[in-house]
C-alpha cells in the first residue's frame, strides 16, 4: 500500500515585525501597539511579531514576559516568538514554549521620529509580514548584477532580490511588496511596498517614477502612507536615509 507524506516543510523569505520592549510595561505596550494597528490596519492587524527583551536592562520573570505577549496579542498582532538574545533568553523561550528568532528583517523603535519632512504620514519602524511566499533570487555571488522583474507585481506577491539591487518595470499594485538587500528601482507605480536596504544596509535607495505608496523602507525605518501627501503624489521620487530620518523628495 502507498503513503504520500504528510506536508512539505520548507524555509523561506517571511516578513516578521520586531517589537522590541524598552521597559516591562504590558499595559503601556498594548496601547502603543494598538496606536499602530488602528494607524494603518491593513498593515499591522494579525502581524506576526517577535517581542525583542534585549534593550531591558534585566530579562523580566516569565510572569511579566506573558503578561507582554498577551499585550501584543490584545493590541490585534500575533507573537511568533522571541528575538535570539543570551542563554537566558533562550531558557525563557523554552519554558514559554515559542521558538527563538535569529534574524529578522526590522527593528521597532517607537520613541524616535524617523520621518522626513514634507509627508505628514505617522512614522514607524517595524516591517509587515508578507502575506505570500516571496519569489527569492539565489544568493549572488560578488560581483553579480541587479535582479530585474517585468511586468507587474500583483497584490499578495512579494519580489525579493537577495544581496543585490532589485529593478522592476512594471506596476506594484497595493498589498503586493518588493524587498531588496541593495537598492530598488520602480520603473511604474508604486502603490503597494518597498523595502530597501533588508539586512541592515543604510546606504540603499529607493527610487520610484510614479509614487503612490503604502509604505516605503530603509535598513528597518518606513513610513506608513494613509494618503500621500500632494506634492508626491504620482510623483517621481527618491528615498534614503539620513542617519536614523527616512527622507522623500521629488527627483
Amino acid at each position: 500500500m502507498e503513503t504520500s507524506d504528510a506536508c512539505d516543510l520548507r524555509f523561506g523569505q517571511v516578513g516578521i515585525a520586531c517589537v522590541r520592549v524598552r521597559r516591562p510595561d504590558a499595559a503601556a505596550l498594548c496601547d502603543e501597539l494598538e496606536r499602530r494597528v488602528r494607524s494603518a490596519p491593513q498593515l499591522f492587524s494579525r502581524a506576526a511579531v517577535v517581542l525583542d527583551l534585549s534593550h531591558l536592562l534585566d530579562l523580566p520573570d516569565d510572569g511579566t514576559v506573558d503578561a507582554l505577549l498577551e499585550a501584543v496579542r490584545s493590541a490585534g498582532m500575533l507573537p511568533v516568538g522571541l528575538a535570539y538574545g543570551t542563554s537566558e533568553t533562550e531558557a525563557l523561550a523554552t519554558r514559554m514554549g515559542l521558538p527563538l528568532i535569529a534574524k529578522f528583517r526590522a527593528a521597532y523603535e517607537p520613541e524616535h521620529g524617523n520621518v522626513a519632512p514634507p509627508a505628514t504620514a505617522e512614522p514607524s519602524r517595524p516591517a509587515p509580514a508578507a502575506s505570500a511566499p516571496a519569489q527569492v533570487a539565489p544568493a549572488a555571488p560578488p560581483g553579480l548584477g541587479a535582479q530585474h522583474h517585468e511586468g507587474a507585481v500583483r497584490s499578495g506577491q512579494q519580489v525579493y532580490a537577495r544581496d543585490r539591487d532589485l529593478i522592476v518595470t512594471g506596476a506594484i499594485a497595493n498589498g503586493a511588496e518588493v524587498i531588496a538587500d541593495g537598492n530598488i528601482h520602480i520603473y511604474g507605480g508604486l502603490r503597494g511596498r518597498a523595502m530597501a536596504g533588508a539586512q541592515g544596509d543604510e546606504k540603499a535607495r529607493i527610487y520610484v517614477s510614479d509614487f503612490r505608496a503604502e509604505l516605503v523602507a530603509i535598513a528597518g525605518h518606513y513610513r506608513v502612507f494613509e494618503q500621500i501627501p500632494k506634492d508626491l503624489e504620482g510623483q517621481s521620487v527618491q528615498c534614503w536615509l539620513d542617519g536614523e530620518k527616512l527622507m522623500i523628495a521629488r527627483l
